[in-house]
């Protein structure tokens, strides 16, 4: 997997933002793993894996509940909407697929966009740290829904609620956190 294309200043910007613990449910290593899920499941189906990584970190950015919180996924949208593209690094298009995926990540749908499906997977896939399985009916892409990918995204998830020290992902955040 490719180094990050998130800024230090985006990042900066996601820590000043974030309201609840950096390194709670709804942090840091749950953005990090989305990240690796979003990225393994674009490989393989073309999502674009911009919008996947920008994803990852902001589609729980406005969170201000970890459990109870249905607006959170609007205000994400909202607080991206009110970035510079140019920070994001994407074009209009892209950035609107982005807010999109935020938006709705949390509405349990399932068709659209395969970037977005894309986004939504990743995220569904790290329900495991909460000890749920996601169901499978709720996976948006065939790759999500395999068997051998299911159960990989699922270790990662229930691992320690983190992601292992020795994977790229924390090595590349490692610097910036």
């Amino acid at each position: 997997m490719k180094k990050t294309m998130i800024s230090q200043d985006l990042i900066q910007i996601i820590k000043q933002t974030f309201q609840l613990n950096w390194k709670g449910v709804h942090g840091v290593s749950h953005w990090a793993r989305v990240r690796v899920n979003g990225l393994l499941i674009a490989k393989q189906n073309g999502a674009n894996q911009r919008v996947v990584e920008l994803f990852a970190f902001l589609h729980d950015v406005k969170r201000e509940a970890d459990f109870n919180d249905p607006d959170h996924g609007e205000r994400a949208a909202q607080f991206i909407d009110s970035l510079p593209i140019d920070l994001l690094g994407l074009n209009t298009a892209e950035k609107a697929l982005l807010m999109l995926a935020c938006e709705d990540h949390s509405k349990g749908m399932v068709d659209g966009d395969i970037t977005v499906r894309t986004c939504w997977d990743a995220d569904r896939l790290d329900l495991g740290r909460g000890g749920k399985r996601p169901n499978t009916e709720k996976l948006c892409t065939d790759i999500a829904k395999q068997k051998e990918f299911y159960e990989q995204a699922y270790q990662r998830a229930t691992y320690q609620h983190r992601v292992p020290e020795n994977t790229e992902m924390v090595q590349v955040w490692k610097p910036a956190i």
